[in-house]
């Protein structure tokens, strides 16, 4: 059968909240079969366990943020992209504060982290779901519109088409395909960066966001160029990312899709949308796994890639 995955043994990282500013200590633990991705806050007087769902999901501004009662955890989509990049099933995910530590802007830190910590593999069958029919929501028209879908596809890829009229932006591509099954997502996708625009920070700091972000942690750009002095990682590294945060918007279901996304100028809130609207449909989805792993897609079949 195609077995789930964990981490061998715990790991560590400090750093601080993207948005918060905050210091955070993250510690990654392995986790049983079938326990999911548990984030834990470990900070409160009594630790409190958040699961990840689709419906765990309660805010999307500027970030996915996830939550039970009254505690939280903002920006967890670089890490869950790194856990879908990496097939990841179990993992506990202990936390001292409100908010996943920023890093270096990209996943690149946290794929680092767990493959050093080692992949397990584990005596139980990965489940997926497998979208069966195509779900889309849109919103907007003309100049306006963004969307994002999901089709039936035996792998899981994703298209997405960003809309930035920037020289920098510009010149090194709009949209961008990732195939799980032909690409690595550790060389391909893992190191593009968030961005941002000077022209944006101080609106964003007023509303208590961006307070922890700089040029050591995003991609940073005026009004005609990148500022950060190493210039960019990739072609088309904006896109890239956008693909980053997708894989992580979309494993908050839970369970590795098997499914064709593509999006034009989606986000958080629409990914997480989707996600709803995929689950609400009942007949556009089913549970799944393969009793052998060769008639898995060759993106969760193969070994874990290595840089």
């Amino acid at each position: 059968m195609l077995q789930q995955r964990t981490i061998k043994t715990l790991t560590r990282a400090v750093g601080v909240g993207l948005h918060s500013g905050q210091r955070v200590e993250l510690t990654l633990r392995p986790a049983a079969p079938d326990t999911g991705i548990v984030f834990r806050r470990v900070d409160l007087p009594e630790p409190v366990d958040i699961p990840i769902r689709a419906d765990s999901v309660v805010d999307t501004r500027m970030a996915s943020t996830i939550g039970v009662g009254g505690a939280k955890v903002h920006t967890v989509e670089h890490l869950m992209s790194a856990c879908a990049g990496l097939g990841l099933d179990n993992l506990y995910v202990d936390i001292t504060a409100e908010e996943v530590p920023i890093l270096d802007g990209s996943s690149s830190s946290f794929v680092f982290l767990l493959q050093s910590a080692g992949i397990e593999l584990q005596n139980a069958p990965k489940h997926f779901i497998r979208v069966t029919r195509p779900v889309e929501v849109r919103e907007g028209e003309g100049s306006n519109l963004k969307w994002a879908r999901l089709d039936p596809y035996h792998g899981f890829k994703l298209r997405f088409e960003i809309d930035f009229a920037h020289p920098a932006v510009d010149s090194t591509g709009q949209s961008v395909e990732f195939d799980l099954g032909e690409g690595n997502y550790a060389r391909d996708i893992a190191r593009a960066r968030t961005f941002g625009f000077t022209r944006d920070v101080e609106m964003l700091r007023a509303s208590g966001l961006a307070l922890g972000g700089g040029l050591d942690n995003a991609i940073v750009m005026d009004d005609y160029k990148v500022l950060n002095a190493d210039g960019l990682r990739y072609d088309a590294e904006f896109a890239r990312h956008k693909i980053l945060d997708a894989m992580g918007d979309l494993y908050l279901v839970g369970r590795p899709l098997l499914a064709a996304y593509s999006a034009h100028r989606s986000g958080h809130a629409m990914n997480n949308q989707l996600l709803r609207e995929l689950l609400a449909q009942q007949d556009a989805w089913e549970l799944m796994a393969f009793e052998h792993e060769r008639q898995a897609p060759r993106g969760f079949a193969q070994p874990v890639r290595a840089w």
